[in-house]
């Protein structure tokens, strides 16, 4: 027997729809992710903490849930949206099913729904709260809710998926998964990683290239990081409003110009904010693997991967000292940006992620780079 279930956003807008997963009621942002494929890296991204995720592909779950595959310890969303669920997965690497793995872990998900029709809403009207809820069906009741349901605006979610002590990160997998194809040499390099909800495909970026990783909680003192001596510095990705992880900024700016830094999506917006920027939440995000951005520095149209509700403005940024190095050809917002003097640069995009499917790999060859050029 299906189970009835309500999605209500915050603006009204109603949608009837079926449970899976697990049953209950949850509230969070509600964004839209245009990738055809890699669901499950997308559920347990920590970037999506605190986010309700609409899938525009149409069937989802039809290749099953991998143990090799999870970006980190579990699921991170708040619930998972989609227009139909594939129950009988089809995958000789599939160990259990998403409609399982939700249920283990209570994250809420729901089928039965238009998630076209939803995200050009999301389009239009921007990313917003919402509900979901197979307790109580009252749209009036639910909407209630998701007005006094906390916002994206100044949320601190970083202290939510951080780590909780320092770890050093060793791939358990052995080499099996390596793509060697755009790593010249090994580099014996220690890295310091800021962990504010960090992939583990970025580790094993490093790992690749050679690197020994140290990872930090994001309270981590400047000082504690220089004890170990890393050779550069490296700031992760995670969710919520940067502005609001108020706290890491100055120890960001004791490191500046003493390591190089290598910062990815909220990791940028962290780093434009110690070299005195702004960031600000953009109407509904970037979140898919085909996005579109131009490397000034070389010409090239890179394909990337994204996941982020807030960028850096560009204005904000003193010209004297950053160059901006990438924009979107979507909207033209800011995608990367280094300072022309001190071994500081970052990129808003995942390039960790395989789009387009190495275009952005060279990233972590630079930051290589800059370690020994710093040396």
């Amino acid at each position: 027997m299906r189970i009835k279930a309500k999605l209500v956003l915050e603006d009204g807008k109603t949608y009837d729809c079926f449970s899976f997963g697990a049953e209950g009621e949850t509230t969070g942002e509600i964004v839209f992710n245009t990738s055809m494929t890699g669901y499950q890296e997308i559920l347990s991204d920590p970037s999506y903490c605190g986010q309700m995720i609409v899938m525009t592909y149409p069937l989802i779950g039809n290749y099953g849930i991998s143990n090799e595959d999870f970006e980190s310890e579990k699921p991170q969303i708040k619930a998972f949206i989609v227009k139909e669920l594939c129950t009988y997965p089809s995958n000789w690497r599939s160990d259990t099913s998403l409609d399982a793995l939700l249920k283990k872990h209570n994250i809420m998900g729901v089928e039965g729904l238009d998630t076209r029709a939803i995200t050009r809403h999301i389009r239009n009207s921007g990313a917003m709260r919402a509900i979901i809820s197979t307790k109580d069906l009252d749209v009036a009741s639910l909407l209630e809710k998701v007005k006094q349901s906390p916002s994206m605006v100044g949320a601190n979610l970083v202290d939510e998926v951080t780590c909780k002590k320092a770890y050093t990160w060793d791939e358990p997998n052995g080499k099996d998964w390596q793509f060697l194809e755009n790593v010249s040499r090994e580099h014996a390099y220690t890295i310091a990683v800021y962990d504010f909800g960090v992939k583990r495909n970025i580790l094993r970026k490093f790992v690749e290239r050679g690197c020994r990783l140290h990872v930090f909680p994001s309270k981590t003192k400047a000082e504690d990081i220089l004890k170990i001596n890393p050779d550069g510095v490296f700031l992760s990705n995670g969710p919520g409003d940067p502005e609001a992880v108020d706290y890491v900024i100055p120890e960001i700016q004791k490191l500046i110009g003493k390591k190089p830094i290598f910062g990815i999506c909220l990791g940028q917006q962290l780093a434009g904010i110690a070299l005195g920027g702004h960031t600000y939440k953009l109407k509904f995000g970037h979140r898919g693997a085909n996005h579109p951005v131009k490397n000034l520095e070389t010409g090239v149209i890179e394909i990337t991967s994204q996941n982020h509700g807030f960028t850096v403005d560009p204005k904000s940024l003193n010209e004297r000292d950053i160059e901006l190095t990438h924009f979107n050809l979507y909207d033209g917002t800011l995608e990367g940006f280094r300072h022309k003097e001190l071994p500081i640069f970052s990129v808003q995009y995942h390039p960790e992620a395989s789009p387009g499917p190495h275009d952005s790999d060279y990233l972590f060859n630079k930051f290589m780079d800059s370690i020994e050029n710093f040396a």
